[in-house]
């Protein structure tokens, strides 16, 4: 199937994921500018009661300065961006910011915990595509059933929350029954996973933990280095913090006094994506984080990554060859 032309022509095959606190415009312009797709979560653009929508702020200044950027740069225009919705029953926001997104025409809909066609509905009707990320099959295919475009296959090792399935297990059981856009998220830091993800039958990956070690991510210092120092052996999988299974980084739950070996499960009741968080730690204080982090080795400018991203990605390309001409 030919992908939709929101994910056609990207530099390489990536999206930038949607990080809870930490994407914000500075970092979906330069994720844009540099040629893959940007994007952030709706909830992060938040404001006090009586202040002006931070959300309509954000569209407005992404779309026109993308605009800017692709009259000035006709041969190279920048990607299209991506908004995420959590769906789920806890987000009083939903209404409200769906048609923020409608207005502006959002190109791009990422939803998250529950497929809802009224959803995709609405991307649709203001010319966009709708993505909805799962963790297994079946949540997949209620996600297409409801209409979606595509799918997120959010694997073992992911940032935040995430799956236990293998990619491989999750990848085949999609493919062996849909044929649309299928990104791939799970340990997606460098690219020759980009290449790999592809190999295994996703159309591009979805790279997310290494864009928290950027100049433009809205992390603390602390954060950055944390990324940076850690490995695949400091991620920790836990329900405790939002009541989902996520993965964290465990210096930062030893910082926060608790023992990162020693978790209790969580109630899923307590899950609250809301302006008021019954754990105001998650992610604030407990740092999201995949496995993949290990390939990450210094902080840098957004731009900096994807260019890094690229050039593995094409010598990946290049080894795969010669692989396969030696036969």
């Amino acid at each position: 199937m030919t992908l939709p032309k929101q994910l056609q022509n990207l530099r390489i095959p990536a999206v930038g994921s949607p990080l809870f606190i930490i994407s914000n415009p500075d970092l979906v312009i330069a994720q844009c500018k540099a040629g893959i797709v940007g994007s952030f979560p709706a909830l992060n653009a938040r404001e006090a009661e009586g202040e002006p929508i931070m959300l309509e702020a954000w569209l407005k200044r992404i779309t026109e300065e993308l605009d800017r950027h692709n009259q000035a740069n006709p041969d190279t225009p920048a990607a299209p961006f991506a908004v995420n919705q959590i769906v789920h029953r806890s987000n009083g926001r939903l209404e409200r910011d769906l048609e923020i997104c409608h207005k502006w025409r959002v190109p791009i809909w990422i939803t998250s915990l529950g497929a809802r066609a009224e959803v995709n509905a609405a991307a649709h009707d203001c010319g966009g595509i709708a993505l909805h990320d799962i963790i297994n099959n079946r949540f997949a295919r209620k996600a297409i059933e409801k209409g979606a475009d595509g799918l997120i296959a959010v694997a073992a090792g992911a940032g935040g929350h995430a799956g236990s399935q293998s990619p491989f297990a999750l990848v085949q059981e999609i493919r062996e029954w849909f044929d649309g856009p299928l990104l791939l998220s799970g340990s997606i830091a460098t690219g020759r996973a980009l290449l790999a993800a592809q190999v295994m039958g996703a159309d591009l990956g979805y790279v997310g933990s290494p864009f928290i070690a950027t100049n433009e991510a809205n992390a603390a210092d602390d954060y950055k280095q944390m990324i940076v120092d850690s490995g695949a052996e400091d991620i920790v999988y836990s329900s405790l913090f939002t009541g989902v299974h996520g993965n964290y980084l465990k210096p930062s739950i030893s910082r926060a006094g608790l023992d990162p070996d020693n978790l209790p499960e969580s109630d899923p009741s307590a899950m609250n994506f809301g302006d008021n968080r019954e754990k105001p730690k998650s992610w604030k204080e407990i740092w999201g984080a995949g496995q993949g982090v290990g390939a990450v080795h210094e902080v840098a400018p957004a731009a900096d990554l994807v260019e890094r991203l690229a050039r593995e990605y094409e010598a990946a390309k290049d080894a795969t060859a010669a692989l396969i001409g030696r036969g």
